[in-house]
């Protein structure tokens, strides 16, 4: 018998979320069963917890949208018992059981080998956000940073905070964007170089081409401050867009991509190849300084997650929150 976070639909279309104390035997088809140590909490995962279960496709359902931890059996000669072993992605947590629970079976080609450098906690510290936003720093570096500072907008959330401190650690002068003042400090502390108010971005003007200020830029908001930002980046410079909070519309033009030769690169880290994967891991474990890691990470237990399901979608959770299920 093991702990998990069951989240059930009644007759009536009403949810609800408790933990419960089930078998291995109601575990979902896979190769590898994991002995799940860390989770996290993300935008999905209030979602899938929240009323009307979101995302949720099948109940009763185990939420997590990621997890780390160590390989109990395994069918697939890629993993052994004892192996250390991450996993985001592939719907997991939303159409297959995911990581609010002490354990989970899953397909071995959803797993990537815990990189030399991180233990599981660390790893959930990092967790979907992280690693989303090390594939956006990868896409820039890949089109070329411009000079000039990069911009990260909803730089207090959990790919934003990830995102400033990687580009500080690489060298770069980070612009944060934040609607929340007292932030300010947090995002100092990750290595943010300005701190810009939302408005300053918002309030622009709508000609689509403004003065050429940012060298990069990775966007966790999308909508109306995209399509502003865009005409203020500099010639040749890129967009790593990850995050539709601001809403899936983009009410901009061409002009940027045509006379300034902006890239908008769209970043989902759902079902990248496991090569991307594994590659954004390893760079993690090296280009992410774990002093700033811990200035984010707020620490959660199983039953502390119907509360912070609701909190992070009022926008009330700052940096990461990990979920110690065994506790």
């Amino acid at each position: 018998m093991f702990n998990a976070l069951i989240v059930e639909k009644d007759e009536e279309g009403k949810t609800s979320a408790s933990v419960q104390s089930i078998g291995e035997d109601r575990l979902p088809d896979g190769d590898v069963t994991v002995a799940v140590e860390y989770s996290t909490v993300n935008y999905k995962d209030g979602l899938c917890i929240g009323p009307g279960g979101g995302l949720v496709r099948n109940y009763p359902h185990v939420p997590g949208i990621d997890f780390a931890g160590t390989v109990e059996t395994s069918d697939d000669e890629r993993y052994k018992p004892g192996d250390k072993v991450v996993l985001t992605g592939w719907r997991v947590g939303e159409a297959h059981w995911g990581g609010y629970a002490q354990k989970a079976r899953v397909k071995a080609d959803w797993l990537v080998p815990l990189p030399d450098g991180l233990d599981t906690r660390q790893a959930m510290a990092v967790g979907t956000a992280g690693l989303t936003a090390m594939l956006a720093v990868m896409a820039l570096e890949d089109h070329g940073i411009k000079d000039g500072p990069v911009l990260v907008t909803g730089a207090a959330g959990g790919v934003g905070s990830v995102a400033t401190a990687i580009l500080a650690n690489l060298g770069h002068k980070v612009a944060a964007v934040t609607g929340r003042p007292e932030t300010a400090d947090y995002l100092t502390s990750l290595g943010a170089t300005q701190i810009v108010a939302r408005d300053e971005i918002n309030e622009t003007t709508k000609r689509p081409l403004e003065g050429e200020t940012w060298g990069g830029c990775i966007d966790a908001v999308g909508g109306d401050m995209l399509a502003r930002l865009l005409g203020q980046m500099k010639y040749g410079a890129s967009v790593s867009a990850v995050g539709l909070a601001g809403g899936a519309g983009l009410p901009a033009t061409v002009i940027p991509f045509i006379l300034r030769g902006v890239n908008l690169l769209g970043i989902d880290s759902v079902m990248q190849p496991y090569e991307n994967r594994l590659r954004a891991w390893q760079r993690i474990a090296k280009d992410l300084p774990m002093d700033k890691l811990e200035a984010m990470v707020q620490r959660a237990t199983l039953s502390d997650l119907p509360k912070l399901g609701k909190d992070i979608l009022k926008g009330q959770v700052k940096g990461r929150v990990v979920v110690d299920v065994n506790s």
